[in-house]
Formats: structure tokens, C-alpha cells, sequence
């Protein structure tokens, strides 16, 4: 207790506790996306349900792996080496989500481009289960926050603090859930873009497993940058459909007259 009462009182631990909580969050958004697209192809009545269950899933896996933090510090020292590189727990984990990112996201787009194939056609895809669904974000839930945990772990000693900006980044994973998925299914070109963000996501973990650090300033920019030049279609959009309603609706009076 003596503890918490001296860190609530530096100054110092406020100020790592803010910057954490901000990397939390921009580290949860990649999770979310994924719980996004993956629940909205279950059936409506068992969206809530999963989006739920997968972000319960990613906060249980956070705070147990928070309570493992110096067997989590070892998961980067080299166990293997291959052609002259040493790769550690955290580089295959990372290098293994990347690839499954690469395949599911692929998969997908492939699906929005031919969402019909022909009945008996080789690519004819069978309808995503509820316990799949499940099952497919705990992979990436436990890839997420094995790199969530390293981050936090290098960014503050205090296991206090790493737990509550946690607990902050997967409320705002809840909060944020229901809202996402929405907007991601009224807008079918979001859903495009939102694959090729995971596609970017998995390429680079995989690189970060070979040791190539990526900025994610760079990553994040351009995930903005991208955004917003979609948000702009999307008012554009609004905007000619305002315009020719209006249009439509008088165009049968004229026709009248």
C-alpha cells in the first residue's frame, strides 16, 4: 500500500503511466481491427458476444502475462539460430502472427473481391463458426500482448503501473468495439482498407521477428494518413447522394407537368 501511496506521489510515474496508456491504446488498435472484421461475419446475434469474449481474452492474457513479467523478459534471448541469425521466443511469435495476419487478411480480401464463387467451386468458403472465430482471435490476442507486455516491461519497472494502463487500453478496446465494427460494416471499402492495414501489420511483425525494427510512427502515420483520405470519399459520397435525392424525388413531378 506504502508503495502505491509513493508512486501516486512522483511525478515521474504519472508521466509513464500517461505515455504507456497512449501506447497501450495505439498497440490495441491493430487487435481491434482484427476482432472487427473477424466478428462481423458471424451471425448479428453473436457479434456482441464475440467482440466481447475476444477482448475479455485479450485482457486475461495481459494481466496473467503481467504476473510472469521476468519469465516474459526471457522470451528475448536467442534459443535458435538459422543461417547465421538468432531468433528468440518473441521473434517467432511475432513471426508466426505475422504470417497467419498475411494469411487471414488475404483470405479475406479475396473474399470481398469474389464474395460469390460458383456452389461446389474449389474456393467456396464455409461460414465462419462462433467458437472459430473465438479461437482465431486468441491467436492473435496472445501475439498482441506478448508484444504489448515487452513494450510496457522496457518502458517502466512498475508492475502497478503496467497493469493499469492495461485495464485503461482494453476499456477503450470495449468502448471503442461496437462503434468500429459498425462503421466497418456500413462501409465496404473500409473493410478493404482495414485488411490492407493488417496486411502492413503482418509484415511488420514479421520483420520485427527478424530483427528489422520498423518505427511505428511510420506505421501509424500512414494508417492515418490513409484513413483520412477515406474519410473524405466517405463525405464525398454522402454529399452526391444528398445532392441526388432530391433530384430523383422531383424528377417524376417534372415529368408530369
Amino acid at each position: 500500500m506504502d508503495s502505491l501511496l509513493q508512486l501516486a506521489a512522483d511525478p515521474a510515474a504519472w508521466a509513464a503511466l500517461a505515455t504507456l496508456v497512449v501506447m497501450e491504446v495505439v498497440l490495441g488498435i491493430d487487435n481491434l481491427i482484427f476482432i472487427s472484421i473477424l466478428t462481423n461475419k458471424l451471425p448479428p446475434e453473436r457479434q456482441a458476444a464475440a467482440r466481447r469474449i475476444g477482448i475479455g481474452l485479450a485482457l486475461g492474457l495481459r494481466l496473467a502475462l503481467l504476473g510472469t513479467v521476468a519469465w516474459i523478459v526471457h522470451l528475448t534471448q536467442p534459443v535458435v539460430t538459422i543461417l547465421g541469425h538468432a531468433f528468440s521466443w518473441r521473434d517467432l511469435i511475432l513471426i508466426a502472427g505475422g504470417l497467419f495476419l498475411l494469411w487471414k487478411a488475404t483470405k479475406e480480401i479475396h473474399h470481398n473481391v469474389d464474395p460469390d464463387p460458383g456452389e461446389g467451386e474449389a474456393g467456396a468458403a464455409a461460414p465462419l463458426g462462433f467458437n472459430a472465430a473465438v479461437a482465431q482471435i486468441l491467436v492473435l490476442d496472445l501475439v498482441f500482448s506478448i508484444d504489448s507486455i515487452i513494450t510496457a516491461v522496457g518502458m517502466t519497472d512498475h508492475v502497478a503501473i503496467m497493469v493499469i494502463a492495461v485495464l485503461a487500453a482494453v476499456s477503450a478496446m470495449l468502448l471503442a468495439a461496437d462503434p468500429l465494427s459498425r462503421f466497418i460494416a456500413a462501409h465496404p471499402t473500409v473493410v478493404m482498407l482495414a485488411l490492407g492495414f493488417l496486411i502492413m501489420i503482418g509484415m511488420t511483425l514479421i520483420a520485427e521477428g527478424f530483427g528489422a525494427h520498423v518505427p511505428k510512427g511510420y506505421i501509424y502515420t500512414a494508417m492515418a494518413f490513409s484513413a483520412a483520405v477515406e474519410g473524405l470519399n466517405i463525405l464525398g459520397r454522402r454529399a452526391r447522394k444528398a445532392r441526388a435525392t432530391p433530384a430523383s424525388r422531383a424528377a417524376p413531378s417534372r415529368g408530369e407537368a
